[in-house]
């Protein structure tokens, strides 16, 4: 599973990033988190603001903090497939 921590670095951002992995824990999932900061980069997702999360080249969220059970959703879901 790869996930993408998409910001510039700013609280908001690393707020996503404890929130996924804390999750990531509790379900005994192992991931490859990675934080995006390049705004080239960020821009290829086509997302307006940021903090975004992307799981498996999807964006899940972006412009807001998800609360964790979102995040478990979207990651139950895509450990799924």
């Amino acid at each position: 599973m790869e996930i993408r921590i998409l910001g510039p670095g700013c609280p908001r951002c690393k707020e996503v990033e404890k929130r996924t992995i804390d999750v990531l824990a509790e379900l005994n999932i192992v991931a490859d988190v990675q934080k995006v900061t390049d705004m080239k980069e960020i821009m290829e997702y086509k997302i307006m603001a940021t903090p975004g999360l992307v799981i498996n080249g999807k964006v899940k969220s972006a412009g807001k903090i998800p609360s964790r059970d979102e995040i478990r959703k979207w990651i139950e879901e895509e450990k799924e497939r």
